[in-house]
């Protein structure tokens, strides 16, 4: 029989899957709390008890998309990222960092587009959105800080961060998905791009691989 606390994820994940499709289909604006525990089949308070907030709520449907799970573990710890940190070679890192990215936007760009949208409205999406820059720039510098011990950068760290904030971002993930990019030719690129503008190697050159 689970247990209170499995219940209570269990319901937490339920609204946030009902959460993400109607955010998707309605946008967030036409999205009401009710409308949401509807969608999930709970009461309209189990949603404001669990997550206190419409923001919040889209918050949760974030991070989910972000991990591709609900477990509580920080991106600098998933496997992915501690790949990156790891990996010695820094073309070969490169390639990791924008892999990782591609994993991350494909499940996330969507949510995104919903969440620009809220933010010019209102002001819990727009600080959420903030935040939300400013944690992707938190694992770009960690990143870029191991890539640093790894080469000499042609740019310093703040700077390497807004070039890679900028190509690994899920506005060029859905333009170029969108004519028809495959998420490898996406990847190919956008490591090709920060290895010639961080470490200065010839475009089209490409990274080492494992073995």
């Amino acid at each position: 029989m689970p247990t209170r606390t499995e219940k209570a994820r269990a319901t937490r994940r339920r609204v946030l899957d009902a959460a993400c499709q109607l955010f998707t289909e309605r946008g967030y604006g036409a999205t009401s709390v009710r409308r949401i525990a509807a969608a999930a089949g709970v009461a309209e308070q189990t949603v404001y008890f669990t997550f206190g907030t419409k923001a919040a709520v889209l918050a949760g449907v974030l991070d989910v998309a972000v991990a591709g799970d609900d477990a509580d573990v920080p991106t600098l710890e998933r496997p992915w990222a501690r790949a990156v940190l790891a990996e010695p070679d820094p073309r070969r890192q490169l390639h990791l960092q924008a892999a990782g990215a591609a994993d991350v936007l494909a499940r996330v760009a969507g949510s995104l587009q919903v969440l620009r949208a809220a933010a010019d409205a209102d002001p819990a999406a727009a600080e959420l959105l903030t935040r939300n820059e400013a944690q992707q720039r938190t694992v770009q510098r960690a990143f870029l800080a191991a890539l640093a011990g790894k080469a000499t950068l042609r740019r310093d760290l703040d700077r390497a961060v807004d070039v890679a904030t900028t190509v690994l971002s899920d506005h060029s993930w859905r333009r170029l998905a969108a004519a028809g990019w495959s998420g490898p030719d996406w990847v190919g690129l956008s490591a090709g791009v920060l290895a010639a503008d961080l470490l200065g190697t010839p475009p089209g050159t490409s990274p080492r691989t494992p073995g």
